[in-house]
């Protein structure tokens, strides 16, 4: 059963890049408190992750925040080093936390594993965006296959906050 609005977000260990290099997380934790908008996306350096999604999510940083959106994060089945690169890349910085889901938990527990082997990437995460406060999903957009940018998309979010 896929993630829904009323639920609450699944407690597993992620990644996120830091200057000492990987550092676990707990998922509850960083995503528990406050208003965060959270991005899944099926993987780094792909076409439209890169070109459409986590960009909008970058310039329209501000917009979120002064609609009360505390934390801007993005997960993907990709590993600590991968997400840090591409953050890098896109111009990322602060403006969005980068958590890795390198084995696929988050995706898995939240019911929103796709699986991409007919494209050579095995198992990766839907595209969604979700906004949850205080751990519980208050809304949730996902993206059908083949995943486009529209419902989890910055502009999407922005008009549900």
């Amino acid at each position: 059963m896929a993630l829904a609005a009323g639920d609450q977000i699944p407690d597993v260990t992620l990644m996120t890049p830091s200057a000492e290099g990987p550092k676990p997380v707990q998922s509850a934790s960083v995503l528990g408190t406050g208003t965060v908008v959270l991005f899944g996306v099926p993987g780094a350096f792909t076409p439209a992750c890169s070109d459409t999604h986590l960009p909008g999510y970058v310039l329209r940083r501000d917009e979120l925040k002064a609609k009360g959106v505390d934390t801007v994060a993005c997960t993907s089945v990709n590993d600590a080093f991968v997400l840090e690169a591409w953050a890098e890349s896109r111009g990322a910085g602060d403006a969005v936390l980068m958590l890795a889901d390198g084995n696929g938990d988050f995706a898995k527990a939240a019911g929103l594993d796709m699986d991409g082997s007919k494209f050579g990437l095995g198992t990766r995460s839907q595209r969604y965006a979700a906004i949850v406060t205080d751990g519980v999903v208050r809304w949730i957009g996902v993206e059908p296959v083949p995943p486009t940018v529209e419902v989890s998309g910055v502009e999407s979010v922005l008009s549900q906050l």
